[in-house]
């Protein structure tokens, strides 16, 4: 789905270089690491000729240090997280990730045209947390995305990305929940590991 290449392409502008982020700058943040990685992507011969092992890698690399993966990856797991092994949440923490290095993968094949709007930012009552709102333009209708940031020893880090009224991690959490009702945390487990076996696929506009 397109929004579902837009939501990828807007959550790598966020997260790379996330840990220089300085506290209370999160709209500038976001509007110039987005528009670096905008203009980077669109340049680079390799991401725009489809090569998913070098997008896979630039993506492990340098987006993925700066996401909050236990927060993000317990989020989505819900309450059993708290019943689960250390063993298991590790193995938990390293199929989502890869799960996720797949989606943003995916979703840089298609990168065209777009770029970002900062439209607003507000702080998260009773807490160090903090939502952008933003703009993916191009041709048709501006795609609304909100972005939710968390303090991470004074460095902003992503925690869930909101598309078209659905927030990602709970999204995911929905699935997990399925999963985890019908096979327990081992059972989850074995379907990410199931899922990240696929050739990752690019993103389709639909």
């Amino acid at each position: 789905m397109f929004k579902q290449l837009l939501t990828g392409l807007a959550m790598l502008g966020l997260l790379i270089a996330g840990a220089n982020a300085q506290p209370g700058a999160a709209d500038a943040f976001v509007r110039t690491i987005s528009n670096d990685v905008l203009t980077t992507a669109k340049n680079d011969k390799a991401i725009q000729s489809g090569d998913i092992n070098a997008i896979v890698a630039l993506v492990d690399q340098k987006v993925m240090p700066a996401v909050a993966f236990e927060t993000v990856t317990r989020s989505a797991v819900g309450p059993q997280w708290r019943s689960a092994t250390p063993e298991q949440r590790q193995k938990l923490q390293a199929e989502f990730k890869t799960l996720l290095v797949r989606v943003y993968a995916g979703a840089l094949t298609q990168l065209k045209d777009q770029t970002v709007e900062i439209t607003k930012t507000q702080p998260v009552p009773g807490g160090t947390q903090v939502v952008v709102q933003s703009e993916v333009r191009g041709k048709g209708e501006p795609i609304k995305l909100d972005y939710r940031l968390d303090q991470v020893q004074g460095a902003w880090k992503i925690i869930d990305v909101n598309v078209g009224g659905i927030w990602l991690v709970q999204s995911y959490r929905s699935q997990f929940a399925q999963e985890l009702g019908a096979g327990g945390i081992d059972g989850l487990i074995a379907k990410l590991v199931e899922r990240n076996k696929a050739p990752v696929q690019p993103a389709k506009k639909g």
